[in-house]
């Protein structure tokens, strides 16, 4: 099969590999129908060392299972399944608290073995507990929402959940990317009242008005911080969706005392500003990974009747050998959210 594989930093490349094989009686075989460029991607795209093995790319994904291991139970073939970004048994203790991202049997796509969803194929380890079925045709209209479960809508709305935001709240979404936007979707079907989205690319934010957001705030640092406190008079709850130190700080800056600060944005900081200062304001500083998992049968319902649309984040669509100009078109700010189809 054909697949991309990251050789290092903006060295993307489309090779054919081993086709994916039952290698465990938990396994499934799914055939990709589309897949997509995460903007957590970027990050290894960015800065990855060169290597001579390379790390197969990918881990938001929807297809048709073609095969299923010996204890594999309801799947079969010809399912139409979506893929959280991370697989899990669906059953150990913390699966059970809803925490499949710390699934004790869990692991990533591209990693040990396992296959990455930008590809024409993936062995997806525990699939029963893995993958959901979805009850529409492979050539639905619907299927970029879908996909958007896998992934970026999930995350969305677990900075939502883990910033307790409910209904007429004013809420602060710091970052324009396709999580951001989701994240605004999840405020607004949670109920916020005013969502504030701090972002400085129009297309974007005119998506994030589009979304539920009421403001958008395209200023940063101290003036984006100002600006936001002059609007709100500062923010109760807050998503940041970036995952850098100047979106942190704006965070801190423009979250009231005692209010909550949601971290998705996968963190490109080893240090952050946690002293004696931050300490007496009691800000309640939570977030983390997504187990996506546990989310995409409470939003499956609102895709299917057209209640939200994160499918809409998937602004350009390549084919699978077009993957490296997918990942230099989203670095150089061209594309929101690289749609692929094999």
């Amino acid at each position: 099969m054909r697949a991309a594989v990251m050789y290092g930093a903006g060295d993307v490349r489309v090779e054919v590999r081993p086709d994916p094989k039952i290698a465990q009686p938990t396994d499934a075989v799914v055939r990709v129908v589309a897949s997509c460029v995460c903007g957590s991607d970027l990050w290894p795209y960015a800065s990855m060392p060169a290597t001579d093995t390379g790390r197969p790319m990918g881990h938001e994904f929807l297809g048709i299972v073609e095969d299923t291991g010996a204890d594999v139970t309801g799947l079969t073939a010809g399912d139409l399944v979506v893929a959280p970004f991370t697989y899990s048994d669906n059953t150990c203790d913390y699966c059970a608290k809803g925490l499949h991202i710390s699934c004790r049997h869990g692991g990533r796509y591209g990693f040990d073995g396992v296959d990455g969803g930008q590809g024409e194929a993936v062995r997806v380890p525990q699939a029963a507990g893995t993958v959901v079925k979805l009850p529409v045709n492979v050539d639905s209209a619907l299927l970029p929402s879908l996909l958007a479960l896998s992934d970026v809508m999930t995350t969305g709305h677990h900075g939502a959940v883990t910033a307790g935001v409910g209904r007429g709240d004013t809420v602060l979404v710091v970052g324009d990317g396709a999580v951001g936007l989701c994240a605004v979707i999840a405020a607004k079907r949670l109920g916020a009242e005013r969502i504030v989205l701090a972002g400085r690319h129009e297309a974007r934010t005119d998506l994030g008005r589009d979304f539920g957001a009421t403001d958008v705030v395209a200023a940063r640092g101290e003036e984006g911080i100002a600006r936001i406190r002059e609007l709100t008079g500062g923010v109760d709850k807050v998503i940041e969706a970036v995952g850098t130190r100047q979106t942190l700080d704006t965070a801190l800056g423009a979250v009231r005392d005692g209010g909550t600060i949601s971290r998705l944005g996968v963190p490109q900081y080893e240090e952050g500003p946690i002293g004696p200062a931050v300490f007496m304001r009691n800000i309640i500083l939570t977030g983390g990974a997504s187990p996506a998992r546990a989310y995409i049968e409470q939003l499956l319902p609102d895709v299917l009747n057209g209640a939200i649309a994160p499918g809409r984040v998937f602004d350009q669509t390549f084919s699978l050998d077009q993957t490296p100009m997918a990942y230099q078109a989203m670095a150089d700010r061209q594309v929101l959210k690289a749609l692929i189809r094999p």
